[in-house]
C-alpha cells in the first residue's frame, strides 16, 4: 500500500460507522415523524460505495457482504409489495396502513410500530440493494473491459 492511500483508507473506514448511524437516524425519524426509508437507504448505500471507491471493489467485497445486494433488493421489493397489497385480502384499498389514523400508534422510543414503518424498511432495503448492486456490477464490468 502506497503512502498516498493511507489517509483515504483511514478516513473511509472511520466514516463507515457514522454514515451507518446517520442512515439509522434518518430511518427512525426521517424528515417526518414516521421515518424516511428512501433517504436512509441512499445514505447507507453511499457509505458502502465510499468503501468500494477507496478500497477497490475486490477488497470491498472481501470486507463487506456486497455480493448479497441483489438479494437485499429482492427482499425489500417483495416485502414492499406484500405490505402494499395485503390490505386487498381484507377488502381495503392498496397501501392501507395499520393501525388506522384514528387509533393510537404504539411507539418504541420515537419509532412508531405501524405498517408504514415496515414499508419504509422495505423501501430502505430496496434502495440500498439496488444502489450497491448497480455500483458492484459497474465495477466488475469496468474490470472486465480493462482485461480485454
Amino acid at each position: 500500500m502506497s503512502p498516498s492511500n493511507v489517509l483515504p483508507r483511514a478516513v473511509a473506514r472511520f466514516l463507515l460507522l457514522p454514515i451507518g448511524m446517520i442512515a439509522v437516524a434518518l430511518f427512525v425519524k426521517g424528515l417526518s415523524s414516521t421515518g424516511d426509508g428512501f433517504v436512509a437507504g441512499t445514505v447507507a448505500a453511499l457509505g458502502i460505495v465510499l468503501q468500494d471507491v477507496v478500497f477497490g471493489h475486490r477488497e470491498a467485497e472481501r470486507l463487506l457482504p456486497v455480493r448479497r445486494a441483489p438479494l437485499v433488493a429482492a427482499v425489500g421489493l417483495g416485502l414492499g409489495l406484500a405490505i402494499a397489497f395485503a390490505p386487498l385480502l381484507f377488502g381495503d384499498p392498496v397501501l392501507t396502513h395499520l393501525p388506522p389514523a384514528e387509533e393510537k400508534v404504539t411507539k418504541l422510543g420515537t419509532l412508531e410500530l405501524a405498517t408504514s414503518v415496515a414499508f419504509d424498511a422495505a423501501v430502505f432495503l430496496t434502495v440500498f440493494g439496488v444502489v450497491v448492486g448497480i455500483v458492484r456490477e459497474l465495477a466488475w464490468a469496468a474490470e472486465r473491459e480493462d482485461e480485454e
